[in-house]
């Protein structure tokens, strides 16, 4: 058992790509949690994804022992976390299970958004924030000029910061002799009632949940009937172990640690994360605060594309919901894809890799609908209505008023782009709050419609900036705006997968994209199809397939030409009652390409 002011609980938070899971493979390295025969790039990033794209999804936990310089013996409980916005939850539920961060920045790039916005939630947290400063070892790299801009954008105090290189391994070794000295040990009382909180959980195959814990008071061990408080289950501990990275057995679990228990758990709705597990003999009397439920942001509908696949979509969706409790699903039918499920996610990176999870761990080929948020509809009867499909938008007789989410957005570019963003900004309705300075970098913040950023806004942004614009945001609340539902007709029939709501101003531009898009995408068909955008009876926009036409007339050489045209009216009147009763088949691609659709 360690004694509890040798264990160092601590996160590590940085903007996307300035080297979070490289130090923490140095520091994994230089505390021999791996031999070296077992160390590989990026350790924590144990998904196949995760490698592939080179970011960090889920937050990972190491317990490292540390031989400090003055030969004490130190446990530091390392904590990696996601970097970009989308994934924010997973780092908040990390800062709650510690009492200290390494802050790093890249000593080239400087301060971006998402490092600002990981430490307004260090602090929220009440962490004592070490400053790093990464990538040293590159030409470009200016640490006094990212110290100056530290204390200019944060205000931190960045005098002591310190300069590393992770890929060298350079200043690594000040590192973990500043976690021991400047960072606090944690509080907790071996004696009082059992209370952890529930950090995450995940499902294995063979162990049924895996539970991440950290233990408050009390301790956790082999044998114990343990209480989770908001759901009132209680199990037996079958196994109590840390992570250094591989999993290792331990007697128990004491205050201020950090490590797994598994206890026969076959339901990870049973694991709700930031439960308070506590002793089924002798209780804690008050949970823990847990952590903030997370509000999804954008909803779109998953179908499989094949029918028979409904029921393994749902035992995935299950699965995957055990593993990210930030993502949500409930069942939803649709005319024109059959059975599925709306699913909420924190945003749209969030929704590519659910996708992209299902289709590799689960061999799922997935139709997706129209991406869209949440909107509050008032209607004339006093009743406020929230809707997160637009199919499901009432009769415009019955509606009041239509509110939208708005966020509140934190833009870093450098001078020569300021034109192209601020010009992107006004193109997406959005209003400006603020423009300031940080060195040669602009640091605006604007109002922006959550429906208009959803689609390809992030994306838009990169292009625009050369790749050098980073972006953050935050909720801001719900506002009236002049919302209308464009629906899609195909040969007349309404498509509900297709349906959107858009602002009216942007309304026929959108309509006229999409019916342009979706004429590419329709095979054509033996009768003329035609593609049209409406809102409420007015046609907005259309675009005509033509049919495809065998040539009837090509047996008849020479004769009388009333042959031929009889012939021709036959397929004439043909073609009428093709196009009365034929039905148009959309491929399940042209939905997703049609929905992909940029500013082109």
């Amino acid at each position: 058992m360690t004694e509890i002011s040798r264990i160092r609980n601590f996160a590590i938070i940085a903007h996307i790509d300035h080297g979070k899971s490289t130090l923490a493979d140095r520091l994994i390295q230089i505390c021999e949690g791996l031999s070296e025969r077992e160390m590989r790039e990026q350790v924590l990033d144990s998904m196949e994804i995760e490698r592939e794209r080179g970011i960090t999804i889920k937050a990972q936990t190491v317990r490292l022992e540390y031989r400090a310089r003055d030969g004490e013996t130190w446990v530091l409980n390392l904590m990696d976390t996601p970097g970009h916005v989308d994934f924010s939850y997973e780092v908040s539920r990390s800062l709650a299970a510690c009492e200290g961060s390494l802050l790093i920045v890249d000593a080239s790039q400087g301060v971006e958004a998402q490092t600002l916005a990981n430490v307004y939630q260090a602090l929220e947290a009440d962490h004592e924030i070490i400053p790093v400063l990464n990538k040293i070892d590159l030409p470009a790299a200016e640490p006094e000029r990212v110290k100056r801009q530290i204390e200019d954008v944060i205000g931190l105090d960045a005098s002591d910061a310190i300069c590393v290189s992770a890929k060298t391994g350079e200043g690594v070794e000040d590192v973990l002799e500043a976690i021991i000295h400047r960072l606090p040990p944690p509080a907790g009382d071996a004696a009082a009632p059992t209370r952890a909180l529930l950090v995450d959980s995940w499902y294995d195959a063979y162990l049924g949940v895996i539970v991440l814990v950290r233990v408050i008071d009390g301790r956790l061990k082999k044998g114990q009937t343990i209480r989770m408080m908001a759901t009132g289950a209680e199990y037996e501990i079958d196994e109590v172990g840390v992570f250094t990275p591989k999993k290792m057995p331990v007697a128990s679990l004491g205050p201020g640690e950090i490590g797994f228990i598994t206890a026969g758990i076959k339901e990870v709705a049973d694991t709700r994360v930031g439960d308070t597990i506590t002793d089924a003999r002798r209780p804690c009397t008050k949970p823990l605060p847990g952590f903030r439920p997370t509000r999804s942001v954008v909803f779109c509908g998953l179908f499989p594309a094949d029918a028979a696949d409904y029921e393994h979509l749902r035992e995935s969706l299950a699965k995957l919901r055990l593993n990210d409790a930030s993502f949500e699903f409930e069942p939803e039918t649709s005319a024109a894809l059959g059975f599925g499920f709306r699913c909420g996610f924190l945003g749209m990176l969030h929704l590519e890799i659910v996708q992209e999870r299902l289709r590799r761990e689960f061999g799922l080929e997935l139709i997706t609908t129209s991406p869209s948020v949440v909107y509050r509809v008032h209607l004339t009867d006093g009743t406020v209505k929230e809707i997160h499909n637009p199919a499901d938008m009432p009769d415009p007789v019955r509606i009041a008023k239509i509110e939208e989410p708005w966020i509140e957005a934190t833009i870093l570019v450098p001078d020569e782009f300021l034109g192209a963003v601020l010009k992107l900004c006004e193109e997406r309705r959005g209003i400006q709050k603020d423009l300031t300075y940080a060195g040669s970098r602009a640091m605006l913040v604007y109002e922006l419609p959550l429906n208009e950023v959803v689609y390809d806004f992030y994306d838009r942004l990169k292009s625009v900036s050369r790749g050098y614009a980073s972006f953050d945001y935050q909720m801001a609340d719900y506002r009236e705006g002049d919302l209308v539902r464009m629906t899609i007709l195909i040969n007349g029939e309404p498509v509900d997968a297709l349906s959107v709501l858009v602002h009216r101003s942007q309304a026929e531009r959108r309509g006229r994209m999409l019916v342009k898009r979706l004429k590419e995408l329709i095979p054509r068909h033996l009768f003329k199809i035609p593609i049209q955008a409406a809102i409420g009876g007015k046609i907005i926009a259309r675009e005509t397939i033509p049919a495809l036409r065998k040539d009837v007339t090509a047996k008849c050489y020479g004769g009388d030409v009333s042959r031929k045209r009889k012939l021709l009216e036959k397929q004439k009147a043909g073609k009428k009652r093709m196009r009365a009763f034929g039905k148009v088949d959309v491929p399940h691609d042209a939905f997703i390409a049609a929905l992909k659709m940029g500013d082109e």
